[in-house]
């Protein structure tokens, strides 16, 4: 059984930014990819950011390409979401997710077995 754990989230205001964590355990820890979603309140939870294990290859949303970065520690089992230049906009809960199946759309929320709990990120203006 794979557990995901995010931590890092918390309140800042517009323009600052926050590193989100996100660790996995479990006896066996092989995922094809891991990703990033976030809700906000009255919205569909949506696709932010993925990255491929094996090699470390990662894409974002267009919403935030230009804002937020994706990266992994494999020793660790570790993922990150690196966020600068937050906006309001930006606030909702994000959540972990993985999966090991090598096939599925990384971007698509039915892709995914595993999910974290989800942290809090709140931007003020």
């Amino acid at each position: 059984q794979v557990q995901l754990v995010e931590s890092g989230g918390g309140l800042v205001q517009a323009g600052g930014s926050l590193r989100l964590s996100c660790e996995a355990s479990g006896r066996t820890f092989s995922p094809y990819y891991m990703g990033w979603f976030r809700q906000a309140p009255g919205k569909e939870r949506e696709f932010v950011a993925a990255i491929r294990w094996s090699d470390g290859t990662g894409f974002q949303s267009d919403s935030v390409k230009d804002r937020f970065s994706i990266s992994r520690d494999g020793a660790k089992n570790t993922v990150y979401l690196r966020m600068n230049s937050l906006k309001p906009e930006d606030t909702a809960i994000y959540y972990c997710a993985a999966y090991r199946a090598n096939w599925g759309l990384p971007q698509t929320r039915s892709s995914y077995d595993y999910w974290g709990q989800g942290t809090q990120v709140t931007v003020s203006s």
